[in-house]
């Protein structure tokens, strides 16, 4: 009787087994680098130069000459003295009676605008996501506010609110909700409703616009299978939709705060920040200001102005930074002791 060939041969590669030992592929050499000659980088540089020169002439050097006039007894009024007063602009401003106000004005301004904007474009992104007819012709009419001048905006709801011929007290007095005219822009009490009211309608667009944006990048996969689980709209909103597009919602209200802060176009159109400062931001104060011709405190009032947004930014970029889960765990969700063991055999 012959004897096989491979008789008394070890296990054969691929075959199996625990002696069984696995061909590893030749690994695939690297890409090299392109080199970066000196030649691209003067190309690079060349092409940059106007941007960067146009920036540092229009931008910065205007930013570091006004900052350094918070520090200087800069009046337009007597250009003769422009001496070194240190902090004495800022002292000024901290001392004002009216600032006090002013802050306070400025915190009701940008709680009383975001909330309300951020619900109702919430809930006019969540209807426009949904497939109806005549939805575009629907995007258009709620986007177009966005495409008009603020201080426009301003002007036209000045003349809605007039206590002679406005519009808002005719449909109040024919509604039965008042009696007489109210005189919304001259009021103390009234005048801050009547901005913010502008506001609201004013921004509400903006958070439609980029809400909207986000919920198209959510597949339809994920709801559908939502509903096949029986998951309510309350849950599919809280589990699904908002931990989907968190990213999206903390940068909008983040560029919405600081583009409320610097928006003085509607309240210089309305109330010009009357009546009795009762409408006065932060920097419709520093307009103020500069039209009376200290140049020195209304840049003491800008660095001000500067340095709250940067609180603001750094502080809520961090509360808002996604952590890493307890435990240890990868962003997946899998728990990393939970893996195979490769080769094992069980």
């Amino acid at each position: 009787m012959g004897t096989r060939p491979d008789a008394g041969a070890g296990p054969r590669p691929g075959a199996g087994g625990r002696g069984a030992t696995a061909t590893s592929a030749p690994a695939a050499p690297r890409p090299r680098r392109p080199v970066f000659t000196g030649r691209q980088g003067l190309t690079v540089a060349a092409f940059m130069a106007p941007a960067a020169l146009f920036v540092a002439v229009f931008i910065y050097y205007p930013m570091i000459a006004g900052s350094q006039m918070a520090f200087r007894n800069w009046n337009l009024n007597d250009l003769t003295d422009t001496s070194w007063v240190g902090l004495k602009n800022f002292r000024e401003i901290f001392t004002d009676p009216v600032f006090g106000t002013i802050l306070s004005n400025t915190g009701i301004w940008i709680v009383g605008s975001i909330v309300p904007q951020f619900v109702i474009g919430f809930a006019i992104a969540l209807w426009l996501r949904r497939r109806f007819r005549f939805r575009g012709l629907y995007q258009a009419m709620i986007f177009f506010p966005w495409a008009i001048s603020g201080f426009l905006i301003g002007i036209l709801f000045r003349w809605m609110f007039n206590s002679e011929f406005g519009v808002v007290n005719d449909l109040l007095e024919k509604a039965g909700l008042i009696d007489e005219p109210i005189p919304w822009l001259a009021d103390p009490k009234t005048a801050m409703v009547a901005v913010l009211v502008a506001n609201i309608w004013y921004g509400v667009t903006f958070f439609a616009i980029m809400i909207l944006a986000a919920l198209q990048s959510i597949p339809d996969e994920i709801y559908e299978a939502a509903e096949i689980d029986g998951a309510g709209k309350v849950r599919t909103l809280f589990r699904i939709t908002i931990p989907s597009i968190r990213g999206t919602l903390s940068l909008t209200v983040l560029l919405r705060v600081i583009w409320i802060f610097n928006f003085p176009d509607l309240i210089f159109a309305m109330t010009g920040g009357g009546p009795s400062n009762e409408t006065h931001i932060v920097t419709t104060w520093m307009i103020t200001v500069t039209q009376q011709g200290d140049y020195g405190r209304a840049s003491a009032i800008g660095l001000i102005v500067v340095a709250m947004l940067l609180v603001f930014s750094v502080f809520h970029l961090t509360a808002t930074r996604e952590r890493p889960a307890a435990g240890g765990r990868r962003a997946t969700g899998r728990d990393p002791r939970t893996r195979k063991t490769k080769g094992k055999v069980s």
